[in-house]
């Protein structure tokens, strides 16, 4: 399992007339935590790009349980329990305080500038393989 974690200031303009972050913005903010775990890793999006990568939305979804409002400090929590294949998935937390204010699943593939399907590049899979064994090393058993 991998986990990434991205603080956020709620900005004025994301929220709005009732004074609550507008639903839309939370899918911004989990791109925030991807963009970040590519970096923790390595391997920024932009290299991806150039080489020839893209790693679009293929579905998203969102619960939203309590709202978030403007100058809250959120946690984005994102989370890959699982190996990516040709297909993968993150999870995510948007947490204040502790307290869980939505939840997102997102599912993702490596394809080229035009669309079709490829296989994740080596060194994102070398990359990835160094940090879920470094992930699971340090998990305390049970």
């Amino acid at each position: 399992m991998l986990e990434t974690v991205s603080n956020i200031r709620v900005r004025y303009a994301e929220t709005d007339r009732m004074d609550v972050v507008y639903h839309s913005h939370y899918f911004v903010w989990f791109e925030t935590a991807r963009i970040r775990l590519l970096d923790q890793m390595g391997i920024p999006y932009s290299q991806l790009e150039a080489q020839g990568y893209h790693i679009p939305v293929l579905a998203a979804s969102a619960e939203y349980n309590v709202p978030a409002r403007f100058d809250d400090r959120l946690e984005i929590h994102l989370r890959m329990n699982e190996k990516p294949r040709a297909r993968f998935d993150f999870l995510y937390e948007v947490r204040r305080s502790g307290e869980i204010l939505a939840t997102g699943k997102t599912v993702h593939a490596f394809m080229s500038p035009q669309g079709k399907g490829l296989r994740p590049p080596s060194q994102f899979i070398e990359k990835l393989d160094a940090m879920w064994l470094k992930s699971t090393s340090t998990q305390s058993p049970g």
